[in-house]
């Protein structure tokens, strides 16, 4: 019959599709049937199945799939690591049913196919992109998602589709097909209408065949023969692979019980289902599939069995043969690794056990352990190779090739440290020399390279003093030492540390092993001979506890305790004074068991050898004096008795005869007495000792002589000093006397003074204690005169009464008068000071009431009436205002033209690079720097006349101002509400954000220049902060890793013209520190410093150096010098650290609020995403806000951001810049809290000092985050209608008025997704996008005109209103707010004029005529001042209405304004309301307070104001600079004769803009394009580049187009290529997607554009 199905997928080969079918055919489903409705309902279900969710209608199914949304859902359910949900293009549709298909569905599809990818669904199957995004061939999509479901289902990782039931008509040509290929077997036509899911009536006579055998296969399986079963397995029809013959029983038995179970299976379903559906023969029979499957099943097993068993009888030979069964598949076997084989499996099989896991290895752990034991011999070929290439290169005596060889991991040998070459080449040497064979082996080696890298690493650390490096490898038994004593490890250091040195000064580089050896040995005999020493110090203390002299002198005379000068002849000497040493330690201790140390008996036998000579020469002194005496000799007795050896004092020579007359008279006397004879006389010696010295042989002995006798005719030396004692005082005495006689004359007269004074005080004595008797005797005397004057005066004045009277009441009168006027005068002359008290009593009785209007819950109406007048705006208020008005007009403006100046200068920068590279002419440069000139000077002074000029709306024709008047109702609500420019920044890419940033949002919020604004603009920051943590950021690091758009902008506007003073405050003043510091000089990196060290010894000997240029740092670091000038550097480095660390830390109310607002509103969202985030990495991001992105670089490059001021062309030096970038890589490593490692290992030094400044960090961070919310630190919706003067305005050119008008309708859909939102209706009133002609009124021009780019630069000031709520408007009045303001403002005015105690009773009592007088007076005064109002702070119309009215008519107007409140529920009658009276105190209080802060913010704007002013300075500084470099260039030029004609012979000539056209495949051929994100290679040809030129030189404006659809367009600046170049980077991102190689697109471009 006819085939009905479908043609086959278009870009499907013939071939292909029949091995699908094969495929499908096999596995028992037919998936050609696509296009019916059962196809696509099968689909439906399996998707939903899987998703869990609802799919579209059947019918409608093709067109849901374009946008791949579905495919990715459906990629993520079986591939979550490739397919993220966030990553899902649209994932809710919205944008889908909006608008439609866009070319980022395309996004979708490619994440579908690369899951695909990754769990292995072999391409054959995949459809193109444009399949589905065009539907160009949506029936290969539906035929690829049937191989997923089957796919998927062998896998495991989802259900199998439904199978496809139909009804059909079999034809009489198909029925005979069947029937006569079921006859070959004997097997009857079933009565199934459906084979294996496959519709009979479309069987060919090839399938048939194929269902036959496997029909005859279950009817076999039924007999339960085997040798039918297995062939009729081998019928070729059947396409079963892999049959064994031996295994026959056991396949019959498996697919027995397998067909049993499916069978029953197969029953319970058909029960439970309608009986009258057509039944699939395949219900009860086993397919194709289950048969092979259990086949394949059943020989695994075998081969495993076979497996276990070779590894029983361990016989490599058979276990080979076993692994290369067929079933098992496995990979890698090769023969010459059976042994390999044997012993790993067995090893695996023994672990397995050990773990509890009987039985045998399954296929997973052969697979393994195959692939091991061909790791583990191929490791082992290749360690063979390389020790034999070790052994050669130790042979040819070349010290880095032998240390190359040893560091190939193909060794596997121990660490090898380069640096330690040599050692490794000459101790290996010898081992080979002394090796029976010649060559080393691996075992060998090992020991060897292990010992020897010890070695290496003791000198290393040797050399950098780190001892506890030193003991670690000196007690590791790696090193190999033997007799390493823990107890001496110190000992060993030391001697190590001085063999060093004194190998290094021998010219030698290291220490060798045996060296480190014969330390040690000499180290241990040394405390050995110490220990020794110790036992024979314990011996002599022993010996002198006994009080044995000879004992002790044995004990002192021990060779090991090693004392000089022990004399025998001194022994009792030795013990008394050693025993008095140790009694003397024992009292000073405290301690009875206290023993003398070896110093300590060493100093005693020292000095009991020298009180033995003293006291002989002591002896022989007083036996020399003796003589002399009895010779008469007075010269030598004199001399002797001088002598220092006898120790006498007061020896006077005018003495020296009575000296030898005494002691001869007390020698004679001693004879006299009687004479013994005795040869001993026995001294008391220093000490406290006793010394017998012998007179005849003129020898002493501390011991005393046996019958011993003193000889009683010598003079000892007391009666000499006796003797000479008393001569010498007779003699002093006589002098005395007479060289003081003046003095003694003296001394008598003050003897009588002192007699006289003592009689005198006597006498005084005497009279003072008579003194009472003394005083009475005077006091009577006075008091009998004083009487007498007193009468006498009475009886004068009795006498004279009359003339008394009238002088007292003269005297009275004159008095009285004197203190009036004295108290008149008083006053007068503190007239000042009354006045001031007067004041303060005034005040004290205001300030009261203030208090009470500011404190009391419910203040009286006296006092808010007393206060009232406050509210009214004086003169002063309005000119304040016109000045802030004005003032925020000029700052904005000139913030913008500053910013088209610094663009123009940035270009002028690029155009000289330019002229450097010769990419462009001189003539290039010097037209744009006349237009630089141009714009200093005209457009600076120019803007200022625009503006006076401008006049917002009236400046417009009157036909646009309808339109500009919506535009005031937008920018309006986008100003207030956060919400719409937070996901509009998001729904662009990121260059067009930054720009738009840049253009509008600044430009709507005035730069934040004042309170209001700057609350709007940080609210805006903090909801789309808020809004990008929680869309975009999946893991807590991407918000340091990424570059979040918020933070950009929030960093932006901070540390413009704003936040700049901030930053100049914090670090001008030591970053002007480090710079005028020209000795300072931080280099961290050993091969700079060793290569300044090298540059400096060559330029100061004049000779070139020895040592090599290249080096590595571990080389470097080799050099004492490098290390000595890397320690002062580091030193260096920490102290000007600290300097910035403390200026930071201290500035926390220096820095602007905004950044701590947002750092805090940072840690917050990111602790609300991620709860389970520390405190440490939550601060860590707060840090990198802070530090790195806000403060870092202005550390890095100051005269970038204004910390310092620099003249036009200056720029810093190269070792400034480098100072800083170190101090700033610091203090970046301690705001994050990163240590030094890896390559910097060598400035680990300072981590504990990182870790340190950390904690202070920290404590900075948190702190930097306690700051209040926005609506506590600018007091929002506190300010009411009555303190308000000024309507928000800002200024914005027409052309940004276009482009946000552009951009909001192009994504209205995503800002807005409610129909009903405002902004819709807003958009709806302003229409299409306006052209700039029309929008200003002009008549059209050349759309290239300069003049048109111009127009687009007109800039109007708009007056923002709410078009939702406009006070006066009929609306409004119904609103509550609008109603309780106007009713606030009417009792302002009557309470103001009419007093009483309440509000209801001022509204019940008529005023009088005086007040309706008074009240209307006040009225024009204030008509007056309305109409010299400016236009924009004027007040509503209704407002300037309620004036007019008089205090009765107002008065009413009140009562009705309360009756709507009181229905309201927003004022209470009960309370009179009271409730409108705090109203209006909160009101006053508010008002003074905004006076202030519009005071603070006009000083505050003035000094923007003059800082913008000195940057523009700066920049005409930078003109001038620019325009002498050009005039210079000019003059050479010229002088030269070579100025470019070029220019001059284009002259009239346009020129053609060439543009290039690549695809991405082109592009990536040539190198230039490495790879796209989320873009297979294969979709490249579907992507074109176009690259053009624009009108500035060197930019070029590259547009990407997918499958035609335009995407974005890329700005590449030709500067930032070369400046990348310059810098080293070799990979750029265009469109944050695609990567390109740096190098490649410069030579590209070089030989389009520039012909190079």
């Amino acid at each position: 019959m006819t085939h009905r199905g479908p043609a086959l997928p278009a870009s499907t080969p013939r071939g292909e599709m029949d091995q699908k079918q094969n495929h499908f055919i096999v596995c028992g489903c037919r998936p050609s049937q696509y296009q019916t409705h059962s196809e696509h309902l099968c689909i439906t279900w399996w998707m939903e199945a899987c998703l869990n969710e609802e799919l579209p209608p059947t019918t409608e199914l093709e067109e849901g799939l374009r946008n791949g949304v579905y495919l990715a859902k459906l990629g993520n359910f079986f591939s979550p690591k490739v397919v993220s949900l966030k990553k899902i293009y649209d994932r809710e549709q919205t944008r889908y049913k909006a608008t439609g298909l866009h070319f980022r569905h395309t996004d979708n599809v490619i994440q579908w196919l690369n899951a695909m990818a990754e769990i292995g669904l072999p391409k054959i199957f995949y459809p193109e992109t444009t399949d589905i995004y065009d539907r160009k061939n949506m029936p290969r999509c539906i035929y690829c998602i049937h191989a997923l479901s089957l796919y998927l289902f062998k896998l495991g990782l989802a259900p199998q589709i439904q199978d496809l039931y139909g009804k059909v008509d079999f034809t009489e040509e198909e029925i005979s097909n069947m029937r006569s290929e079921l006859e070959k077997y004997g097997i009857q036509m079933p009565a199934f209408g459906k084979i294996g899911g496959i519709l009979a009536n479309e069987l060919s006579v090839d399938e048939a065949a194929l269902h036959a055998a496997v029909i005859a296969i279950n009817d076999a399986v039924d007999r339960r023969i085997p040798a039918e079963t297995f062939a009729a397995m081998k019928n070729p029809n059947a396409m079963l692979v892999n049959l064994e013959e031996p295994l026959a029983p056991v396949y019959q038995d498996t697919l027995y019980q397998a067909k049993q179970a499916k069978t029953e299976s197969a029953r319970n379903r058909i029960a439970s289902e309608d009986v009258e559906r057509e039944r699939d023969v395949y219900e009860e029979l086993l397919t194709q599939a289950e048969i092979q499957g259990n086949v394949n099943k059943v020989n695994t097993s075998s081969a495993l069995s076979r497996i276990d068993l070779a590894l029983e009888q361990e016989d490599a030979t058979v276990l080979y043969e076993a692994l290369s069964a067929v079933a098992l598949g496995l990979r890698g076997l090769r023969p010459e690794n059976r042994d390999w084989y044997l012993k790993q499996l067995l090893r695996d099989k023994q672990q397995k056990q050990e773990v509890g896991g009987g039985g045998p290895l399954q296929k997973e752990d052969l697979q393994a352990g195959v692939d091991v034991a061909n790791s583990v011999a191929q490791q082992y070929q290749h360690r063979l190779a390389a020790v034999g290439r070790i052994n050669v290169a130790i042979r040819n005596g070349d010290a880095e090739k032998t240390a190359v060889e040893l560091m190939n991991p193909e060794a596997q040998l121990p660490p090898v440290y380069p640096f330690a070459a040599e050692l490794y080449q000459k101790e290996l040497a010898t081992l080979q020399q002394q090796s029976p064979s010649g060559n080393l082996t691996h075992p060998e080696l090992s020991v060897a390279v292990e010992m020897l890298s010890s070695v290496a690493l003791i000198n290393r650390a040797l050399d950098s003093g780190d001892v506890s490096l030193v003991w670690k490898q000196l007690s590791s038994p790696v090193t190999g030492l033997t007799n390493v004593e823990d107890e001496n490890s110190q000992r060993y250091i030391d001697d190590l540390l001085k063999l060093k040195a004194q190998v290094r000064d021998e010219g030698v580089q290291f220490v060798t092993w045996n060296d480190i050896q014969s330390c040690v040995d000499r180290v241990n005999v040394v405390v050995h001979e110490e220990h020794e020493r110790i036992l024979a110090i314990g011996l002599i203390n022993e010996a002198l506890d006994e009080g044995d002299a000879q004992k002790t002198l044995q004990a002192l005379q021990i060779p090991a305790a090693k004392l000089e000068g022990v004399t025998p002849k001194v022994a009792q000497h030795y013990q008394d004074v050693l025993l008095r040493a140790k009694r003397e330690k024992a009292q000073e201790t405290r301690d009875e068991t206290a023993v003398l140390w070896l110093d300590e008996i060493q100093g005693g036998i020292h000095q009991a050898n020298r009180d033995t000579e003293d006291s002989q020469q002591f002896s022989l002194g007083v036996l020399a004096i003796n003589e002399a005496v009895e010779r008469g000799d007075i010269g030598k007795t004199l001399g002797f008795l001088r002598s220092a050896d006898v120790g006498l004092y007061g020896v006077t020579p005018e003495c020296a005869e009575t000296y030898q007359w005494e002691l001869a008279e007390l020698k004679r006397t001693k004879i006299a007495a009687g004479n013994n004879s005795s040869e001993w006389v026995k001294h008391w010696v220093k000490g406290g000792y006793h010394y017998y010295h012998n007179l005849q042989t003129k020898e002493g002995s501390w011991e005393e002589p046996e019958g011993f006798v003193q000889n009683n005719t010598q003079l000892s030396r007391e009666d000499i000093q006796s003797s000479i004692s008393a001569v010498t005082a007779a003699y002093n005495r006589e002098q005395l006397w007479l060289a003081n006689e003046s003095l003694i004359t003296k001394l008598q007269a003050c003897c009588r003074g002192y007699l006289v004074r003592q009689e005198f005080n006597a006498r005084m004595h005497f009279l003072k204690k008579q003194v009472p008797a003394i005083t009475c005797i005077q006091a009577h005397w006075r008091g009998y005169k004083q009487q007498k004057t007193y009468q006498d005066r009475l009886q004068y004045l009795q006498a004279h009464k009359d003339e008394v009277v009238k002088i007292q009441a003269m005297t009275r009168m004159h008095q009285a008068r004197k203190q009036y006027r004295n108290r008149l005068q008083y006053f007068r002359d503190h007239i000042n000071d009354i006045v001031k008290i007067q004041a303060f009593i005034r005040a004290n009785k205001a300030r009261d009431d203030y208090k009470t209007l500011i404190s009391a819950e419910d203040p009286p109406m006296a006092v808010v009436r007393k206060f009232v007048h406050l509210l009214d705006q004086s003169d002063q208020d309005f000119q304040e205002e016109l000045d802030l008005m004005k003032l925020r007009e000029e700052v904005v403006t000139l913030i913008r033209s500053n910013q088209q100046l610094e663009n123009d200068l940035n270009l002028m920068d690029i155009k000289i690079g330019l002229l450097v590279k010769n990419k462009i002419t001189l003539q290039d440069v010097v037209s744009h720097s006349k237009k630089l000139t141009k714009k200093n000077k005209e457009q600076l002074s120019d803007m200022m006349m625009l503006n006076k000029q401008r006049g917002g709306l009236k400046a417009l024709s009157k036909e646009k101002r309808e339109r500009l008047e919506a535009y005031q109702h937008l920018f309006y609500l986008l100003q207030t509400n956060p919400t719409y420019l937070a996901k509009l920044i998001f729904q662009m890419p990121q260059n067009k954000s930054t720009k738009f940033m840049d253009s509008v949002i600044f430009t709507l919020y005035n730069y934040a220049s004042n309170q209001r604004e700057e609350y709007l603009l940080l609210r805006l920051f903090k909801t789309a902060l808020q809004e990008e943590i929680k869309s975009k950021v999946d893991q807590l690091h991407e918000i340091v890793t990424g570059n979040p758009t918020v933070i950009k902008m929030v960093v932006s506007f901070n540390r413009g013209a704003r936040g700049q003073n901030a930053l100049r405050q914090i670090l001008a003043p030591v970053v002007k520190e480090i710079m005028e510091d020209k000795a300072l000089n931080i280099k961290t990196d050993p091969v700079d410093i060793y290569k300044s060290w090298v540059n400096q010894m060559e330029s100061q000997t004049g000779e070139a150096s020895k040592l090599p240029y290249d080096v590595t740092p571990e080389q470097a670091l080799a050099h004492e010098e490098v290390k000595t000038r890397l320690d002062a550097s580091i030193k260096n480095m920490r102290t000007v650290t600290d300097k910035f660390l403390l200026a930071i830390i201290s500035s926390l109310e220096k820095i602007p609020y905004g950044m701590r607002f947002i750092a805090k509103v940072l840690k917050d969202s990111l602790h609300e995403k991620f709860p389970d985030a520390s405190e440490d990495e939550l601060l860590k991001i707060v840090g990198n806000l802070l530090y790195y992105r806000y403060m870092n670089p202005a550390i890095v490059a100051p005269d970038a951001f204004d910390i310092i001021d620099l003249s036009a062309g200056g720029q810093l030096t190269t070792d400034q810049r480098r100072n800083l970038g170190s101090i700033a890589k610091m203090l970046q490593h301690a705001a994050s809290n990163k240590m030094f490692l890896g390559d910097n290992a060598h400035l680990s030094i300072i981590n504990e000092y990182l870790s340190q400044s950390y904690q202070k960090f920290r404590r900075f961070f948190q702190a930097a985050c306690e700051v209040p919310e926005l609506q506590d630190k600018f007091n929002v919706d506190e300010y009411s209608d009555l303190v308000t003067l000024t309507k928000p305005v800002i200024y914005i050119s027409i052309g940004e008025i276009i482009n946000t008008h552009t951009l909001l309708l192009d994504h209205q859909d995503a800002i807005a997704p409610e129909h009903n939102d405002p902004i819709h209706e807003l958009l709806d009133d302003l229409g299409e996008v306006p052209t700039v002609e029309s929008l200003i009124g002009e008549g059209p021009g050349n759309a290239g005109d300069a003049g048109k780019e111009m127009l687009a630069k007109t800039e109007v000031s708009l007056t923002l209103t709410n078009k939702f709520d406009v006070p006066g408007d009929e609306n409004a009045e119904m609103d509550a707010k609008t109603i309780l303001l106007n009713t606030k403002r009417l009792i302002v005015d009557v309470i103001r004029f009419q007093p009483g105690e309440t509000l209801t009773e001022i509204l019940e009592t008529a005023a009088t005529a005086e007040q309706e007088s008074e009240h209307q007076r006040v009225m024009q005064r204030r008509a007056i001042r309305d109409a010299k109002t400016p236009d924009k702070m004027k007040k509503s119309k209704a407002v300037m209405e309620d004036s007019h009215l008089s205090l009765q008519e107002k008065k009413e107007k009140i009562r009705l304004g309360l009756k709507k409140l009181t229905e309201l529920g927003m004022v209470n009658p009960k309370n009179r309301y009271q409730d409108l009276i705090n109203d209006v105190a909160k009101d006053i209080r508010n008002q003074r307070r905004y006076r202030q802060r519009r005071k603070a913010e006009l000083v505050k704007l003035q000094q923007t104001y003059n800082a913008l002013n000195s940057k523009a300075n700066f920049y005409e500084e930078q003109v001038d600079y620019y325009k002498s470099y050009i005039k210079t260039c000019l003059d050479n030029l010229a002088s030269k004769g070579k100025v470019s004609k070029k220019p001059r012979e284009m002259k009239g000539k346009k020129s053609k803009k060439i543009s290039l056209k690549y695809t991405a495949a082109r592009l990536h051929e040539k190198g230039v394009l490495l790879e796209i994100e989320d873009l297979q290679v294969s979709q490249f040809k579907n992507v074109i580049f176009e690259i053009g030129p624009t009108e500035e030189v060197g930019d070029f404006e590259v547009k990407a187009k997918f499958m035609g659809v335009q995407m974005e367009t890329f700005m590449l600046h030709y500067q930032d290529l070369l400046q990348l170049q310059y810098e080293g980077v070799a990979v750029m991102k265009l469109f944050d997607r695609a990567k390109v190689n740096v190098n490649l697109l410069i030579f590209l471009l070089n030989k389009k554009f520039y012909g190079k």
